[in-house]
């Protein structure tokens, strides 16, 4: 695709979305509420596969409860058999000289344009499939399918710009040098989760606004919001064949697009356990691939908040009540382990998170009292209610909730277990559930607890110290320097915000390639470097070989 070339374009300038209140009587909230009934009375919708801009329908279908109440599902969708995706892999393929060709300025736009659609037109409807799909609350479906995918393609658009800008600083005489960050050879898979709707689009956005091609599969628990976000990137100017869409059974469909010899990558988000085996798959089948593929991933957490004796209480407290039980809990950045110095617990930090947590209301995310919801599935149910047994089996106490009601929807309470063993099994475990674990340390104790704290798991994800002594917080990033990707002083664990804190882990939490920030476009291209000579060479001795 050939355009001239007649201006060097610069990008409009970028911010934050800013973030709806949804207050009573507002005009916000009577958008919302209207698109949420009228979504629930075209229920259950129908997804398609989308390969080359067109949908497939194969038959073998599939359903997306709602999780607040089970009876009903959102969708059906149509899984992807052994044909749809290899068509959509062929059909990825060949869109991709074109656009990789596309004049930067073009794909900006389309992704810019994508950004206001999600922003304006396509809001509250992104927001309604969260809510009733996901079990989000109107300000977690806000800040994450309205606020958080408007910032991923706002700020991707700059930070690709930004990249391209990266030039060599130095050129010899009578030459130029140059650099282009040309697509991955191949196609990018996109596996996501369904606890960000926002994390679907930027998994397929972030590879395609560098030149890439994506092959998307969902999480079946975020079908609907997904295609929804499909439906945006075509309506933005996405072309076919760019970003294919299939859903589907993931051992199979995954299986089939990494044993392809033309798989470039990996755009991973989910668990550990299912990241690891990807990864030996992968490595498993290196003799098939033109080259070595990228595998980006962000997976677990066991997250931590300490607070020392400089701690101010109250606000230790309610921040670790936002930051375990948001969204049940259900963030890779939730907390789900507390160490408390004894002087802060029994002068008034326990009692405060008691009393706090017991105000909390569970139910359905459509009241608008309700600050949580159901967990995702029955899965998740079964998995964490069994986890809150293995505690009570260890001895630990209950402090308060460790009930669960999955008669109508998936609720499980806010529940809070204190243990005196650090190394109890919900003290080291990822849970992915409301459940937070206190461990009480003696004041004199917090250097012997921050080591804790750094050996205990696996994970190394996110992490809060609170204290508001100095020496306290140095101490602490010191010590645990490895612990987590994204650590934060006297605020919570969640809630990292695009073009801030740029998010991600290392150890058993992945790749730390940090979306949110210019890193992560690094992954997702190949450099080439180019020399251009303006003056030749009239003879090829040395100057050393003059006798």
């Amino acid at each position: 695709m050939s355009s001239a070339q007649l201006a060097s374009f610069k990008v409009p300038a970028v911010d934050n979305e800013p973030m709806v209140t949804y207050a009573p009587g507002s005009a916000e909230r009577a958008a919302l509420e209207h698109a949420i009934t009228e979504m629930e009375q075209q229920l259950p919708f129908e997804v398609p596969c989308v390969v080359n801009d067109k949908p497939v329908k194969t038959g073998k279908l599939a359903k997306q409860p709602i999780p607040h109440d089970h009876a009903r599902h959102l969708c059906t969708y149509h899984e992807a058999d052994p044909e749809t995706v290899e068509n959509a892999i062929n059909g990825a393929l060949a869109a991709r000289a074109e656009w990789e060709s596309m004049p930067w300025n073009d794909r900006a736009a389309i992704f810019l344009k994508a950004a206001d659609l999600v922003s304006g037109k396509y809001r509250y409807k992104l927001l309604a499939a969260t809510m009733l799909g996901q079990g989000k609350n109107a300000w977690q479906a806000e800040i994450d399918a309205a606020a958080e995918l408007t910032d991923f393609l706002r700020f991707g658009v700059k930070f690709v710009e930004e990249l391209y800008a990266q030039q060599p600083s130095k050129n010899s005489a009578g030459a130029w040098n140059r650099i282009e960050f040309r697509p991955l050879e191949g196609f990018v898979f996109a596996v996501t989760p369904f606890n960000f709707t926002a994390i679907g689009g930027n998994l397929c956005a972030t590879p395609a606004l560098v030149g890439n091609v994506v092959v998307w599969k969902p999480s079946p628990a975020a079908t609907l919001s997904n295609y929804i976000v499909h439906q945006i990137f075509t309506e933005a100017g996405v072309p076919p064949g760019v970003i294919q869409f299939v859903p589907g059974p993931p051992p199979e469909v995954v299986a089939q697009a990494i044993g392809h010899k033309n798989f470039a990558a990996l755009n991973f988000t989910g668990s550990t356990f299912i990241f690891k085996k990807l990864w030996k798959d992968i490595a498993a089948n290196m003799d098939k691939y033109k080259g070595y593929p990228r595998i980006v991933g962000e997976t677990g957490g066991k997250n931590f908040h300490v607070v020392h004796k400089s701690a101010e209480i109250r606000n230790a407290a309610i921040q670790s009540i936002r930051g375990a039980f948001e969204y049940q809990g259900q963030k890779c950045s939730a907390l789900s382990r507390l160490y408390v110095s004894s002087s802060v617990w029994s002068g008034g930090f326990k009692d405060l998170l008691s009393s706090e947590i017991a105000k909390i209301k569970v139910g359905s995310p459509l009241d608008w009292g309700n600050f949580m919801g159901p967990v995702i599935g029955r899965p998740a149910f079964d998995k964490i209610t069994a986890y809150i047994q293995k505690a009570k089996d260890a001895g630990a106490e209950i402090l308060i909730g460790g009930t669960g009601d999955d008669s109508k929807g998936y609720f499980i309470q806010p529940t809070v277990i204190l243990t005196k063993d650090p190394h109890m099994v919900t003290m080291v475990e990822e849970i992915f559930g409301p459940v937070l674990t206190v461990y009480v340390f003696e004041d004199d104790d917090y250097e012997k607890t921050l080591e804790l704290v750094d050996t205990s798991t696996g994970y190394g994800l996110t992490g809060s110290i609170f204290a508001s002594e100095r020496k306290a917080l140095i101490t602490a990033t010191n010590t645990l320097r490895n612990a987590a990707g994204n650590v934060y002083y006297n605020e919570k664990c969640t809630g990292a915000i695009v073009g801030q804190q740029p998010f991600g882990g290392a150890r058993a939490s992945g790749t730390n390639d940090k979306a949110g920030s210019i890193s992560i476009f690094y992954r997702f291209v190949s450099a080439r470097s180019i020399k251009e000579n303006f003056v030749g060479l009239e003879d090829f001795h040395y100057p050393s070989n003059l006798v």
